[in-house]
């Protein structure tokens, strides 16, 4: 049998199975950190398909492990359980028409369900693959969560993984260029009192607007895009107090790990220059997300381009290609070859009235599955 027969042929017969499955983990609440109502149902599930080997490892992500014992080398297949929502309790969700509406459905939970209804074809039928291949439903990769899933990945399988492909996003997305940041808290100390009786002690927010000027006026690397952003503050407590404690959160970005080390450099240096001056002032890292690092170019963008032709094969509109910050950004850092590919059509990411398309099923479960065909043993 063809191939695109073949695909086609599955996914007719597991449609309703897939679209059953996401009703059913879409209700499952997965806060980052918090995704281990999730992970056991997916790990059960894994089971229930005739998996071999299965686990949750010490980051609460679920791992289905095929024919790793029989080859060094790995290819890895993920897609991530939590979602920027803090509950605890079932999530809502309703359908209309061919719409599904829940909290974080389409990001990640739909691309999650491809990815595991594409698995359940290899381990229903105990295909042998021609190299080692990891299905992996990971932790943490929304906003503080760090990533922190796919870096345990990489802790533990790094050195044998040579492709990773991320199922994340809507079905235009197929992108090879991370964009890293580094996140800080930043507090600074002052004096305090009375506005008018101690006028002239030391003032934290006063202390704090210099700094930001100071941020601000930083020359960012221009090898490729970098950007800064102050997003959140907080100080004082009355218009006649000195303030004694101001807060910001702050971050840069850039695809470059060159450009980030050298926003690191510049932004060490603001903070170190201040308390040389006597200022109080505390710098905490909230999250670290590598950009690229060094790679044979050539190889990734054909890599790139033959996984964008498979994806054509099921999807006719225009390609996003551009960068983005997902669980890709730990493999490009390390010079592995890695995509982030979107198999679903929905909308309203990172709200809670987020949608789906059911009708974008078929097609995503598709490039799911031939994506994972490119890896079978030839007879």
């Amino acid at each position: 049998m063809e191939q695109e027969q073949l695909i086609k042929d599955y996914v007719d017969a597991h449609l309703q199975e897939a679209i059953e499955l996401l009703e059913k983990l879409g209700k499952i609440p997965a806060p980052s950190r918090h995704e281990e109502k999730r992970a056991e149902f997916c790990m059960r599930w894994f089971m229930e398909q005739g998996a071999d080997e299965v686990w949750i490892d010490e980051a609460k992500n679920v791992i289905c492990a095929v024919d790793c014992d029989k080859y060094e080398d790995i290819a890895v297949f993920m897609a991530h359980t939590d979602i920027v929502f803090p509950d605890k309790e079932e999530l809502p969700m309703r359908r209309e028409g061919k719409k599904l509406y829940a909290p974080g459905i389409g990001d990640d939970t739909a691309n999650l369900v491809n990815l595991m209804m594409a698995a359940k074809y290899f381990l229903n039928h105990k295909i042998p693959m021609k190299k080692g291949v990891l299905f992996v439903a990971n932790s943490c990769e929304e906003g503080l969560g760090n990533l922190e899933g796919c870096k345990e990945i990489f802790n533990n399988f790094g050195n044998r993984i040579t492709e990773f492909y991320s199922f994340d996003g809507y079905m235009s997305q197929c992108t090879s260029i991370p964009v890293g940041s580094y996140r800080y808290r930043i507090s600074v100390k002052g004096d305090g009192g009375h506005s008018y009786l101690d006028f002239g002690n030391e003032n934290a927010v006063c202390t704090m607007a210099s700094l930001i000027q100071g941020l601000y006026e930083v020359e960012v690397p221009t090898e490729e895009k970098t950007t800064y952003n102050v997003g959140y503050i907080e100080g004082g407590t009355t218009v006649n107090s000195i303030p004694q404690e101001a807060v910001i959160l702050y971050e840069y970005r850039s695809p470059s790990q060159k450009c980030l080390s050298d926003m690191e450099g510049k932004f060490n240096k603001i903070i170190s220059d201040l308390r040389s001056s006597g200022k109080r002032i505390k710098a905490e890292i909230l999250g670290i997300r590598p950009g690229k690092g060094e790679m044979n170019g050539e190889l990734l963008k054909s890599w790139t381009e033959n996984n964008i032709s498979i994806i054509k094969k099921y999807y006719d509109g225009p390609m996003d290609i551009q960068p983005y910050s997902t669980d890709g950004n730990i493999p490009l850092s390390r010079g592995v070859l890695a995509n982030t590919i979107g198999t679903i059509v929905g909308g309203g990411a990172h709200k809670r009235e987020e949608w789906v398309d059911l009708d974008s099923i078929p097609a995503g479960m598709s490039i799911a599955l031939a994506l994972m065909l490119q890896y079978v043993k030839e007879a």
